[in-house]
This record gives C-alpha cells, structure tokens and sequence, in this order.
C-alpha cells in the first residue's frame, strides 16, 4: 500500500514538473524550417533571355505600377512566374492543403499577399503540376466569390475559397486562397501548383489574411517573424533545372545561418509592401544619385533589382563598355563579362554589399553579360525600387510582425557553404502539425509533448531509485 501509494504521489508530482516546469505550450514552438528549392534557368538561349527580360520588365509594371495596386499585385506575378519558370530563377517551398492534406509546391514572394492554387478543372491549359481538387478534401468551404484579376498580358480567374492549410509544421483552418480554374494561354508549370503570398493583408487581391499573418499575429509563433535564406546556382555549370534552394525559417531566426546581429529598418507607412527606405547605393566606389531618401521593396518573387531610368543609366555610367539594351531587352544594360561589379546597398545603418557574381543576370554573347539592374516605370505611387534576390542571396533576410519592419545580417560560413553544393532536391513532405490556428475563431490551439530532458530522466531515476527501497523496506 505504501509502495502503490508513493508511485502514485511521485507520478503525479513527476507529470506535474513536466507540465509546469517546461515550456508551455506556445514556448515548445520555437520556431520551424522548411527547405527552399530553386528552379535554375533551362538555357542561356539568347532568345529565351530576352523574353525573360521583357516579361520581368512588364511584370513589375503590372504587379508594382500604375492604379489599382492591390488588385494587380498578384494575379499577374502568378501568371508570369509560372510561364517563365523554364527559365527563370524562382524559389519555391512546399504546403499542405485540405482534409486529408495534400502537398503541393508553391513560389514564395514576399512581393504579394494571396495565396493560389491551379484547380484540378483547369485542365490542360493548367499545365502539368499537380492541381488542387475540392472534392477530395472534407474541409474546403467555397466562399462562391469569383475574381478575376486582369494584367499586361492575359487574366487568372476563379474564385475564392477557405480550407486548412499547413506549412512548416503550423497550420491555419479556414485559410482563405484563390482557386485558378481559368488562365489566359497554357504553359507548364511543373513543378509548381501555385503562390504563397508573403506580404501584408491590405494588398491581398482575395482580401484574406496571409498564412503567416494570421500566425504571427495569433501567437502561434515564438517570435512573430521569419527568416529567409537564398543560395546561390548562377555560376554553377551544370546545375540541375532544380536545386536546393535554401530554407524558410518561420517563428525564429535561424544562428547557424548568420554572423554578428541582425540589423532592422521599419516599414515606410502602413505595412503593404516589404517597404522600406533606402539611402545610398554605390557602384564600383561611385555614389549613385537616387535623388534623396528612396524606399524600395524587399521581394523575394522578384528576380532582379528594378530602379528609375535616371539611376540605373547612372550605374552603368560607372562601367566602361555598357549598352542599353534595345527590343525586347529595353531597360537592360549589358556590360563586358570581364568586369567585375561592385554594388554597395545602405538602408540607414551597415552598408550590405552584393556580390559581383550576382550583378550578372545572363551571359548573351563570348563577351557580354546583361546587367541585373533595369529600368522599370512603376508609375505614380509605386515604390522607387525593386530589391528581388539578386541581392537577397547576400544576406539573411528577416520580416518581422511587430515592430514591421526587414532586417539583414551577415550570412554565416555554413550559409555560403551551400552555395553551388549540388545537393538532393527535398521532396514534398507534409509535417506534423505544431501549432494549429482556426482563423473564424482568431485563436490558437497548442500540441503539447512531455519533455524528454534532463529533468525527466532525473526524476525517472529517482522515482525507479525510491521504488526499490520501499519494496525491500
């Protein structure tokens, strides 16, 4: 009886250490990484690359320009990152989506706000990724509201609907996102099936709250924030048209990733856009005049680095043998392949230099490259610039909740060691849920394990320890 008596006391004492004495719940979410894939260029056809350059030209007009902002903003990026991804760099990661879930691969772009899915009735004009199907899911709610979003080159329409979605091991229901059942022309999209949108909720197209808003703001995350690494392939011979692409990391920053401290700049007015200021720019040791303070979004679905006419003709002054470019290629500069370019970004405090190997977007000829900067008329209330990863895969990139704002350090040795490794291209996967968010209820809901820490196994030995002296007491 003494013996059953004192199990049940120190059981109860040894569970109860373990639900007080470690993490709470929301403590035990410390954060989750999601690996990065990276579609490389097909070819360096010249033809090709010349599209691509006129295609990213007139995307950032429609997603950035002119009126109507929140409508365009990513109804067009979706449609052009996927005709061009055959070959142009994009980044993309995996979601879960539905009941059961299903994974798919989406680009992520800090650029736009909406998340989307090609429909299983789209059909062939939807290409041949795996497409989202309804009627396999328990928890798809269609909100019966059609969009259509018109752009320079077409229309994406279908409608709006709610369902549980997963990413990182967090997952939100009744996460609103477009369902694509109609495009403009068809193209391939393999291996991607969508977007995830990760900017603010006033530039959302569907008017639904992001993923990682929704989870920043509820708390599901220890830090409201996450993180972005980006690796490098462009100078890689031989690199697959996929490769490891670097990580997502959601609800913490990851140290292994980056050196010294993490430097923030709060966002310009009410968060829409990654927006924030910009003060010098130099190139080859020359200020570039950007006529005073300039803001510039930080996007990570957007290639290269747009500017204004004026500023961009000024960088290309500082390289001898530069042309701009001309047809399709108007707004790009070439420059010959033996320079080399040193670009220097200041944003209110450290200088952030970008490496020359990524000042060069594509080699067009024996002896010419085409520049990474271009000209670009985002119109009247567009943003000055377009900062996309040309620069981003020089630094780890942080978008932080509260205070908004992006913050930049240093990259680590482990992080530029990834750079041009040709490893194995992760598989989608579907994790098990961390934290799980019901966004009608605005509340988060917690899983929550027994440590296994050195807390526990001492206790267990004590608990083992006092058994036996009962027992032969």
């Amino acid at each position: 009886m003494i013996a059953s008596a004192c199990f049940t006391t120190l059981l109860f004492l040894l569970l109860s250490q373990d639900a007080s004495g470690a993490p709470t719940a929301s403590a035990t979410v410390v954060g989750r990484s999601i690996p990065i894939r990276r579609l490389n260029p097909s070819s360096q056809n010249l033809t090709l690359v010349a599209q691509q350059a006129k295609d990213q030209r007139d995307m950032l007009a429609a997603k950035y320009g002119g009126q109507s902002l929140q409508r365009r903003g990513s109804g067009y990026n979706l449609y052009h990152t996927f005709v061009n991804q055959t070959y142009l760099n994009s980044y993309y990661g995996t979601i879960a989506i539905g009941t059961p879930p299903v994974s798919y691969d989406v680009i992520l772009d800090t650029g736009s706000s909406d998340l989307w899915l090609t429909s299983s009735t789209c059909g062939t004009v939807c290409g041949t990724s795996p497409t989202y199907d309804p009627a396999e899911s328990s928890s798809f709610q269609n909100l019966s509201t059609p969009f259509e979003i018109q752009y320079g080159s077409g229309a994406v329409a279908g409608y709006i609907a709610e369902e549980t979605v997963q990413m990182a091991g967090f997952s939100v229901a009744k996460q609103g996102f477009g369902v694509v059942n109609a495009l403009s022309s068809a193209f391939n999209t393999n291996p991607v099936s969508g977007i995830m949108g990760l900017a603010w909720s006033p530039l959302s197209s569907t008017k639904q709250t992001p993923f990682w808003q929704t989870l920043a703001s509820g708390g599901s995350w220890d830090s409201a924030l996450f993180g972005v690494q980006l690796t490098r392939y462009g100078n890689v011979s031989g690199a697959a048209q996929n490769e490891p692409g670097g990580v997502i990391d959601m609800g913490y920053t990851n140290s292994s990733l980056y050196t010294g401290s993490i430097e923030y700049y709060n966002l310009v007015g009410t968060p829409q856009y990654w927006e924030i200021n910009m003060n010098t720019l130099t190139v080859q040791g020359q200020s570039i005049d950007i006529a005073g303070v300039s803001t510039a979004i930080i996007d990570t679905g957007t290639t290269n680095i747009a500017g204004p006419a004026s500023a961009v003709a000024s960088i290309y002054a500082q390289i001898p043998g530069s042309q701009a470019g001309t047809g399709q290629m108007e707004g790009y500069y070439t420059y010959p392949c033996s320079t080399t370019v040193n670009v220097q970004f200041n944003f209110g405090g450290n200088t952030w230099s970008m490496s020359p190997v990524d000042f060069t977007h594509s080699q067009v000829s024996s002896t010419e490259c085409l520049g990474a900067f271009f000209i670009s008329s985002l119109g009247q209330g567009g943003p000055s610039w377009v900062i996309g990863d040309a620069f981003l895969k020089n630094v780890y990139s942080v978008f932080k909740y509260s205070p908004a704002s992006v913050g930049f350090a240093a990259l680590s040795e482990t992080a530029i060691a990834q750079d041009g490794v040709k490893g194995a291209v992760p598989s989608p996967t579907i994790g098990a849920v961390t934290a799980a968010t019901n966004t009608g209820a605005a509340s988060s809901s917690m899983s929550v394990s027994v440590s296994n820490g050195p807390l526990s196994t001492l206790l267990c030995l004590w608990l083992a320890s006092t058994l036996i002296t009962f027992l032969f007491w």
